[in-house]
């Protein structure tokens, strides 16, 4: 064939340079042939009837929602009718043929109706979650783990996402089963997986200019993943454009060279049988050459408009190739010539059901070009506008009167179909659906040991910086002996030895799949801080310097209880400031319910000299805000242990009762440790993790309260002991700003943060203070009223040195003293009104107003 615009010849394009895998053998051999086991004609008839059933039903699903349920909002509900039934085939051959309970799928966005349309077949989704469709409680708009009902594997929504986070659900199975955890019996039965699932993402053409994927295929060849398919729906329409004409070819080289079987589904078994025929030499040369705009229009225009573009190229190529051309377009009536020109391979369950048969026998990571038709089966195929287009309840009529489904019936899953019998009976022997449900939701809790490290922080431990305490965290429990230590997977994004994994890493060593690799560096006798080897009882997940790929890891580990009935606890690390790169990943990690600890570290301007690229501001307002993940803020090393036991308890809790994943900001900056023992105090540690506590608490004399959390404590104290009358300045840490305001949000008056406050006189306003953006605790002063002159970092950092960054930004002890005495003349005006609201939970009717604060210093602002 012509390669010149797309890698075709034959009904696959085959990855082979060099040795040919298996794969590439066979379909050389028998680039036609047909699988007894999954090709018979009456399978073939069967698994079309249901594909226009579930095509049919996904463009109900939308119909309804848009066309037919009332809208209270008047807002467009919306749906995707034409790229749900470009993957119409595609999923119905894989869900009813190919699919085992092993294997999990992350479904394009687009295409969740018809996933949806398959389950209510298989009887996992119900007929009211159909008709409700983008409605509360109904079907989402794109696959949910936590919002659908039927099992789905992976979220999807965020383009590039779930295209990219079944490579690391792949990576952790393998991870598993090299350190003897293979997955656990699916739930009522005794039966386990007998090898490792396929982990497929399904991806529209268009997914391919999300990084995120460019990013994961790299990380797939660094990591040799095995058992890992990407399924592309070539339909060449996006929402604005048809795609770029090179495109396919572009990907299969992307993938190539990334160590993938590429498989490039151009053709129908209709389309190969004409090319055999006369004339069929110049229509593939036809096919191969027309731009992928003009394919989509000739769709859209049907038979007739294939018809005349076809003769008009036959009669300008004259000669008996235009003849013969000639003549076969003519032994076809128009809609046959349609059907003909649209039997592309991805609606061919033949050729789809080859290909999977194919890379099902070799296990390598295998991606597949599938040509589709974007509005397949529908009368929008094709149509440059299709992304947003519906069918007009006309067309859904007429739709209804060809399946022969009585009015009525519409909903019924069987209704109208050929063979019900037939049908039923594959739906019924479709091998993923053997098993009863493929989610783990019971995992036999881990025990968390009741101190994670006895020699943190130490008798005497002087200046500890958190990072260093959360590193001698690991550390113990890397050198220890523990069922926990064994089930943790940490990971960085090339940044291992200066966030704080060093030590775990040397005591657990680095995972490899493969044979064992020891460090050259150590062979030679040089001496390194980083010196480890790695092999397949490696428990550190190295990743190049995309962070991207560090939240999909931890997104794929911390669904590993319920995709494996094995439980891991998975803690990232990356620098604080490219969590904000981090997010779209972190997100999607958190709208899972993934479970995992992230550590951002370090953080802040007390980065000092790294400069104002690798100083964060903004990531606590992240962790203050995003749902399914808890934030801390530590100030000392052993609020750091029992943060982090806390996290590895709360991780394996159902959602209701605190189980979340968490997120600790962390510095390198080494202070003055309190003398106490936390560990031995109770009631200590329980407000550590509530959110807060009193160094200095308020009293009957406060004037004022200072609040702070993190890398700033000295400068708190400081301020509070410079002050004229120390004893008359309450001083306050907030070690979790996000637990404090989810439990405010939740409980309100009777929450800790409230209970923490309710002793601090009215008329005493609050000074905050936090090496990030002021407004991270600037909501205090809301529980019960209290004015607030909120410091923080509210521009960007640049080089220096803590004593200049810390003036310049206005957190340094001089800054939040000067807070301190404002604002001394409307806390004396306030009087004995002030004095008379003390202890009581009054807000004050005096709209905010946004104030300068003393100094002149950089990006400050007061709220009083």
């Amino acid at each position: 064939g012509d390669r010149r615009t797309a890698p075709v010849g034959r009904m696959f394009a085959l990855a082979a340079r060099g040795a040919p895998s298996p794969a590439a053998s066979l379909f050389r051999l028998h680039p036609h042939r047909r699988l007894a086991s999954h090709a018979s004609d009456a399978t073939l008839a069967t698994l079309r009837d249901v594909e226009r059933k579930v095509t049919w039903l996904s463009t109900l699903m939308i119909h309804h929602a848009n066309n037919v349920r009332p809208k209270r909002d008047g807002l467009k509900v919306g749906g995707h009718q034409a790229s749900s039934s470009s993957l119409s085939t595609v999923l119905t051959a894989l869900y009813l043929k190919v699919l085992r309970p092993e294997d999990r799928v992350a479904v394009k966005p687009h295409a969740g109706p018809v996933y949806h349309a398959l389950q209510y077949l298989m009887g996992r989704q119900t007929r009211d979650n159909l008709v409700n469709f983008r409605s509360l409680g109904g079907v989402q708009a794109y696959p949910s783990r936590t919002k659908d009902l039927p099992e789905v594997d992976f979220s999807t929504g965020s383009v590039g996402l779930g295209a990219s986070v079944t490579t690391f659900a792949a990576l952790v199975e393998r991870f598993l089963r090299a350190h003897k955890m293979p997955p656990a019996p699916w739930p009522g039965t005794n039966r386990a997986p007998d090898g490792p699932g396929r982990m497929v993402a399904i991806l529209g053409d268009a997914e391919l200019d999300e990084g995120t994927v460019f990013e994961a295929i790299l990380e797939s060849w660094k990591h040799d993943v095995h058992d890992t398919w990407a399924i592309v729906d070539f339909n060449r329409q996006s929402l604005d454009k048809n795609v770029s004409e090179n495109l396919a070819r572009i990907a299969e080289k992307m993938y190539r060279l990334a160590g993938w079987e590429v498989l490039t589904l151009k053709y129908g078994q209709e389309l190969l049988r004409a090319f055999e025929e006369p004339g069929g030499a110049a229509l593939r040369k036809w096919v191969n050459r027309c731009s992928n705009a003009r394919y989509s229009a000739l769709t859209s225009r049907g038979g007739a408009a294939w018809r005349a573009a076809l003769l008009e190229d036959a009669q300008e190529a004259g000669g008996q190739a235009g003849a013969d051309l000639a003549g076969l377009v003519g032994r076809r009536d128009d809609a046959t010539l349609h059907a003909l020109m649209t039997n592309l391979g991805g609606h061919c369950f033949s050729t789809l059901l080859e290909a999977f048969e194919a890379a099902s026998a070799t296990g390598r990571r295998t991606a597949f070009i599938v040509y589709t038709i974007k509005g397949h089966g529908l009368p929008l195929a094709g149509h440059r506008d299709n992304h947003g287009l519906y069918l007009s309840t006309e067309q859904v009529g007429r739709l209804r009167e060809e399946l022969g489904i009585r009015e009525g019936q519409e909903w019924e899953p069987f209704a109208g179909m050929q063979d019900e019998g037939a049908a039923r009976a594959l739906v019924k022997a479709a091998p993923i659906n053997s098993v009863p449900t493929r989610r783990h939701r019971i995992v036999a809790p881990v025990p968390v040991p009741a101190d994670l490290a006895p020699a943190v922080p130490g008798d005497a431990p002087g200046e500890v910086s958190t990072q260093a305490a959360f590193g001698a965290v690991l550390k113990a429990l890397g050198n220890g002996d523990s069922p926990l230590a064994d089930r943790i997977l940490t990971s960085a994004p090339d940044v291992t030895t200066t966030t704080g994994l060093s030590a775990f890493v040397k005591a657990r060593g680095v995972f490899a799949a493969g044979a064992p690799v020891s460090d050259p560096f150590k062979a030679e006798r040089v001496h390194s801080l980083s010196s480890w080897g790695t092999k397949a009882a490696g428990q550190h997940v190295e990743l190049g310097i995309a962070e991207n790929n560090l939240c999909l890891l931890l997104a794929a580990a911390g669904l590993s209880a319920e995709l494996f009935g094995q439980r891991l606890f998975p803690i990232g690390t990356l620098y604080d400031p490219f969590v904000v790169r981090a997010l779209d990943s972190l997100t999607y990690a958190c709208y899972m319910n993934a479970r995992f600890i992230l550590v951002g570290t370090p953080s802040g301007v007390s980065l000092a000299a790294e400069g104002g690229a690798h100083q964060s501001l903004s990531t606590p307002l992240i962790g203050l805000c995003m749902p399914n993940l808890v934030s801390y803020e530590p100030a000392y090393a052993d609020e750091v242990k029992a943060v982090l036991r806390h996290a590895l308890e709360c991780m394996q809790a159902p959602a209701e009762e605190g189980g979340a994943a968490f997120y600790l900001r962390l510095t390198t900056r080494a202070i003055p440790q309190p003398e106490r023992d936390l560990q031995g105090d109770p009631q200590l540690t329980a407000d550590v993790l509530a959110g807060g506590y009193w160094h200095s608490p308020p009293g009957p004399r406060t004037e004022r309260v200072i609040a702070f959390a993190g890398a700033v404590a000295p400068e708190a104290h400081a301020a509070r002991e410079a002050a004229p009358d120390a004893g008359a300045v309450a001083l306050l840490q907030v070690t979790s700003a996000d637990a404090l305001n989810r439990g405010w949000q939740r409980e309100g008056h009777q929450s800790h943060v409230a209970r923490l406050l309710q002793a601090v006189p009215r008329d005493a306003p609050l000074v905050t203070a936090v090496d990030a953006h002021p407004a991270a605790l600037s909501w205090l002063g809301a529980v019960h009223g209290h004015r607030v002159k909120a410091l923080g970092v509210s521009a960007f950092g640049e080089s220096g040195d803590l004593p200049d960054l810390y003036r310049k930004h206005g957190i340094d002890a001089a800054a939040i003293a000067r807070a301190c005495e404002w604002p001394a003349a409307a806390a004396r005006g306030a009087g004995d009104q002030g004095r008379a609201g003390r202890g009581h939970a009054q807000v004050s009717e005096r709209t905010p107003r946004r104030v300068p604060v003393d100094g002149g210093t950089d990006g400050q602002t007061a709220v009083q």
